[in-house]
């Protein structure tokens, strides 16, 4: 027959009714098992899957409430996921470290503790107003593990005293691994999922900064893809303006008219301005409640949560930074943070390969420029060869070496203004100063000054008007102050509708009677004439009434005057 047990009062204890208690208790336990793998299945996310795991675990071990926290290991933290029987907004923003309260004191030594009383009472224990558990009595928490990578920490309490048993703990432990094996798979397989999209993002990407677009077509095309592949709400890229020091935003798929218009930040300046300044990715959980943060109004108006911002880096100095916002509190894990830094590079990329297509473009442009004005040098060399009997060698040289310069001037004020315009204005004094430096005679007293608007005419008309500016000046220089030593010199710009006028005129002395600039054979002014017939398509005079003036008329569109203007 088989032995018998006693119990604690030394009564008989029948081994097949332990047999069967225990027989019943596993399955129970198995049952169990089979509930949270089909709860876990049928979880529609992980915050879900979470939520029913804590639900399961104070059920089972008929506390009050439960807790689970996940490990972050970005931010080398424990954040609260899941809470039964708890206000739900604290979820994803209570967090604590390693180390901290009994929770993080069970992820640091990866042991249960089981408090049966006066758990608030243990040196351990962290006060947590949130979650309402100041007189807490009982604590049972244990590590949530799974194939040795630690995961978080399952917690459940009660209000009063509590047993704990081993058969507790034990089952408490097995919905922990039940819990951690799933947390695992998930990030597995959501990571897996990311990794796919992200790559067919950054494939897109690649596939955009190689093609005939804009900067700003590829900067939008990449900041649409990266909030449609991350779910964000708004993803922004802002390039910084160098000679301002200021974050500008250069393109979003934000809609919002508050968004796209609010103030630039200055280098340091709010999160965006400190990523870039530092170098480095920056995330905040919740920008409304960020102090440095320098739009919490539009970030309520824009229901705007969770920031990432990752700095734009090329050539080791960065250039922009890469901003995107949730709706909802998120933390940032490695491979979301990694796949967005290779966004961020590839946008880098573009920026400087568009900027090399612009240099390179500039440079093709100066080339067929210079050439341009060399054959223009030599075209009035040579007219200066077959007049080489009108004039000393040093008076030919001089004027030679005076319209190379004022197409030198030309080219300089080019290279510092938009390539394909050039400000009228500054181009007639650039000019004045130059001619007037080289052939005003000591002991003159020559008033040299420029008059009228800034004018914007195009690059292509800009050597022949600084060459014809250069010829007159000149000529008033050498014939209108030959018999005096005072007196002034201006240049008188402006326009209409549709033409540009620009006179240079004079209180020297007056043209010869019956003089008639076309049929002088002053070789200056039969540049002048040829330049603002054949090159400005405009019309060129010269005479005096009261002070000599020659004037220089021609349309801003390009088409030349007709004979009768």
């Amino acid at each position: 027959m088989p032995s018998t047990g006693t119990l604690p009062d030394g009564a008989a204890v029948d081994p097949l009714v332990e047999l069967r208690a225990k027989l019943e208790e596993r399955n129970a336990e198995i049952e169990l098992l089979h509930e949270v793998v089909a709860g876990v299945a049928a979880a529609r996310n992980m915050d879900a899957m979470l939520q029913f795991i804590a639900e399961v675990a104070a059920r089972e071990t008929q506390t009050d409430s439960a807790t689970i926290y996940v490990f972050d290991s970005a931010h080398r933290n424990l954040v609260l996921r899941a809470v039964h029987h708890a206000p739900q907004g604290i979820l994803g923003r209570l967090s604590l470290k390693i180390g901290e309260g009994i929770t993080g004191w069970v992820a640091r030594e990866l042991l249960p503790v089981a408090l049966e009383r006066n758990a608030f009472e243990d040196p351990r224990f962290k006060r947590i107003p949130d979650l309402r558990d100041q007189q807490c009595q009982s604590f049972l928490s244990v590590p949530m593990v799974a194939q040795n990578e630690f995961i978080g920490v399952l917690n459940v309490k009660s209000q009063e005293p509590h047993r704990y048993t081993p058969r507790t703990i034990r089952l408490l432990q097995t919905i922990a691994a039940q819990a951690a094996a799933a947390v695992q798979g998930m990030r597995l397989q959501e990571g897996l999922r990311v990794q796919s999209v992200q790559l067919s993002a950054i494939s897109e990407v690649s596939k955009t900064i190689t093609s005939n677009l804009y900067l700003e077509e590829i900067l939008q095309l990449i900041v649409a893809m990266t909030a449609q592949t991350y779910q964000f709400k708004i993803c922004s890229i802002m390039l910084l303006d160098e000679d301002r020091q200021e974050l500008v935003i250069k393109a979003t798929q934000s809609k919002s008219r508050d968004y796209v218009t609010k103030p630039n930040l200055k280098v340091g300046e709010s999160i965006a301005g400190r990523a870039l300044h530092e170098g480095r990715v920056l995330t905040i959980l919740d920008v409304k409640q960020t102090p440095e943060y320098r739009f919490p109004d539009l970030a309520e108006k824009e229901n705007l949560c969770s920031m990432i911002c990752v700095p734009l880096i090329s050539r080791e100095r960065s250039i922009g930074v890469l901003n995107c916002y949730t709706e909802q509190p998120k933390l940032f894990n490695q491979e979301e943070v990694d796949g967005l830094r290779t966004v961020a590079n590839q946008a880098a990329i573009a920026i400087e390969n568009a900027k090399l297509m612009v240099r390179s473009a500039i440079i093709q442009e100066m080339h067929h420029r210079v050439k341009n004005s060399l054959q223009t040098v030599a075209s009035l060399l040579r007219l200066q060869m077959n007049r080489a009997r009108e004039g000393s060698p040093e008076e030919m040289l001089a004027e030679s070496i005076n319209r190379i310069v004022s197409i030198a001037a030309v080219h300089d004020l080019l290279s510092r203004e938009e390539l394909d315009e050039v400000n009228l204005r500054e181009v007639a004094e650039t000019i004045l100063t130059l001619t007037g430096r080289s052939l005003l005679r000591p002991g003159h007293q020559i008033a040299m000054r420029v008059t009228g608007p800034d004018i914007v005419i195009p690059a292509s008309k800009a050597s022949s008007l600084a060459l014809v500016l250069n010829e007159l000046i000149q000529n008033a220089l050498e014939h209108g102050f030959a018999g005096s030593h005072a007196g002034f010199i201006e240049v008188r710009i402006r326009r209409s509708a549709s033409q540009v006028f620009v006179d240079v005129c004079n209180d020297g002395d007056p043209l010869p009677p019956g003089f008639d600039v076309r049929s002088s054979n002053s070789l200056g002014l039969q540049i002048v004439a040829s330049l603002t017939q054949n090159d400005l398509g405009g019309r060129f005079s010269l005479k005096t009434n009261g002070c000599t003036c020659a004037a220089v008329v021609f349309a801003v569109d390009g088409q030349p005057l007709s004979a009768g203007l």
